[in-house]
């Protein structure tokens, strides 16, 4: 299975965030939105969990 990354830096904040979260998708999209609600606060709704899983990308070999 390949793994998926979530990376923070890649959407502008006011927080300037670094985060980056790397696994297999599910556990990247749980923590990504865990992550939003806690440290963006948003809500997490369905809608941002499918926004989340449209912007994950597949790991790099190596990384």
């Amino acid at each position: 299975m390949t793994r998926k990354v979530a990376d923070c830096r890649k959407y502008p904040s006011e927080s300037h965030c670094t985060l980056t979260i790397s696994g297999e998708e599910e556990e990247v999209l749980r923590a990504a939105a865990e992550h939003a609600v806690s440290v963006h606060q948003h809500e997490d709704t369905p809608e941002l969990r499918e926004q989340i899983r449209g912007l994950l990308e597949d790991e790099k070999a190596g990384s």
